[in-house]
């Protein structure tokens, strides 16, 4: 173990207390078996190389980290102004699954795609005729952003189900936007796609990696190809800096000052920047006990002390 790699065991440990304040996400019933006092970080450093502490090799499912990629994808296939035709850009101090907005707004586009609403619209777009082609075409991608095969890449039968069986609200906001025009399709089959890629698992290391791509304008940090494009990686950090927690953004960006998206498995994504000491790197952080938001309550502290520390160099 290396000296960063010593720091980074010592920060886990003092902030892994924090799981006891928060609380898993039991409205989804799959996620509330996991064991609450899980905490692990792993940072892909510019090389492609990783340092990590804690429970790393743990599987959780990806859940709303999954929106800032779909929204990656979909701008590659279709570019901009198609998108935000659908789907605005501004933050909103709105839960994650309000339907509140959407009532206010003219047109009823949601405000952003990292709400519930958003990125809902944003799936409806993937391509594919079936559900389980546009599920496949996820996966195609992020096969593609880990470097591995697309069999790799699966999704959690149980959780999926688990959230398709209780995500009534959110087939209120599909059947809302799609009287509306903002989505087409079947929502029924939409919702199956949703639940899938949310439902997709993922590691620490996975997470670090597709941080690290975002952070070096969406190259391979190993071969130097370009994954995705830089325009495409400015706007999806952009939003995630100021959307991608939740209703806690605006915190988060005062607090760690990062883009970063979180998701209610505890998975928390995140890039690195300049003033960190460690240019071009990506965080990939789990610890599924919650805050009142929806964020990893003790992933939130130990990214912050993470940025204290080093800042403070």
């Amino acid at each position: 173990m290396n000296v960063l790699e010593q720091q980074l065991a010592h920060l886990v440990d003092e902030c892994r207390p924090y799981t006891a304040q928060g609380k898993v996400a039991d409205y989804i019933p799959e996620l509330a078996h996991v064991q609450d006092d899980l905490l692990g970080v792993a940072i892909c450093l510019p090389d492609g190389s990783y340092i990590h502490a804690g429970d790393v090799h743990h599987k959780f499912t990806i859940q709303s980290v999954s929106k800032a990629l779909a929204l990656c994808y979909v701008l590659m296939e279709f570019g901009e102004d198609y998108v935000f035709s659908k789907v605005g850009m501004e933050p909103t101090g709105d839960a994650f699954n309000s339907i509140a907005k959407l009532e206010e707004t003219v047109p009823s586009k949601p405000l952003n795609p990292m709400i519930n609403a958003g990125a809902l619209a944003v799936t409806s777009m993937i391509l594919g005729d079936t559900a389980e082609l546009k599920i496949y075409q996820f996966r195609q991608f992020l096969a593609t952003l880990l470097d591995v095969p697309v069999e790799e890449v699966t999704y959690n039968e149980k959780v999926a189900r688990s959230e398709y069986e209780t995500t009534d609200l959110n087939r209120a906001l599909l059947y809302f936007m799609r009287h509306h025009g903002i989505v087409e399709g079947d929502v029924d089959e939409i919702i199956d796609v949703y639940t899938k890629q949310c439902a997709i698992e993922i590691d620490c290391f996975d997470l670090a990696r597709i941080g690290r791509i975002l952070s070096g304008n969406g190259e391979d940090p190993v071969t130097g190809e370009e994954l995705i494009p830089r325009r495409v990686v400015r706007i999806v950090k952009a939003i995630m800096t100021t959307c991608g927690m939740y209703d806690a953004s605006g915190e988060f960006a005062v607090r760690v000052g990062l883009p970063g998206k979180s998701g209610v498995s505890g998975a928390i994504l995140a890039t690195g920047k300049h003033e960190l000491g460690l240019s071009d790197v990506g965080f990939g952080i789990f610890g599924p006990a919650l805050d009142s938001k929806g964020n990893s309550i003790a992933g939130m502290k130990l990214l912050e002390l993470l940025v204290e520390r080093y800042t403070s160099r």
